[in-house]
């Protein structure tokens, strides 16, 4: 696992972009806690992090969305949630919707998908590459998440390719709106 400090990270962008189009593993920050993804249509690289998680396969992973815009083009969303995503992306929150997709590993059998827009710099980039990008916490599953890169577990350190060190998070879950529905149901707040 190749370590690169965030602060560093602009210096290798055109290798870090074709890493991420690629399915290379990356554990990386976000505005709650570390995270471990990878282009979600690389079902390789989505099995090796479900494996080394300890994840079960049935449960879906969330994603990093390109996009608002896109957001609104491949779920099925009412014009009032689009008003409430509007204000929380960027942001701390995982928004739970039905999607147009059928992409093993992030969609559900009930066709509903976890979308995130992280307020980060690191994840800015990974929106800029336009992929889906598979993301979930850093850790083994059902165990306290890594909120700094000393943190990280063996079984995923082997499986990563990359990870972007920002130092340490808050270690804070996102927050959880359930929006696939009639109403707005509250997760995890």
């Amino acid at each position: 696992m190749k370590i690169i400090k965030l602060k560093d990270f602009r210096n290798a962008k055109k290798s870090l972009s074709d890493a991420i189009k690629s399915g290379k593993i990356f554990v990386y920050p976000t505005d709650t806690l570390y995270g471990i993804g990878c282009n979600a249509k690389i079902r390789k690289s989505v099995e090796k992090i479900i494996k080394a998680k300890n994840r079960d396969p049935e449960k879906p992973l969330s994603i990093i969305a390109p996009s608002k815009e896109w957001i609104f083009e491949n779920t099925i969303i009412t014009e009032a949630n689009k008003k409430l995503v509007d204000s929380l992306f960027p942001g701390p929150y995982t928004v739970v919707l039905k999607t147009k997709l059928k992409i093993p590993y992030i969609v559900s059998k009930n066709g509903k998908i976890g979308i995130r827009v992280p307020k980060n710099e690191f994840c800015d980039f990974i929106r800029g590459q336009g992929v889906l990008f598979v993301t979930t916490s850093v850790n083994i599953s059902d165990e306290p998440p890594a909120t700094k890169i000393g943190d990280i577990p063996n079984e995923i350190k082997k499986i990563a390719d990359y990870a972007i060190d920002a130092g340490k998070i808050s270690g804070e879950a996102s927050r959880v709106f359930d929006l696939s529905g009639k109403d707005v149901l509250i997760v995890r707040f």
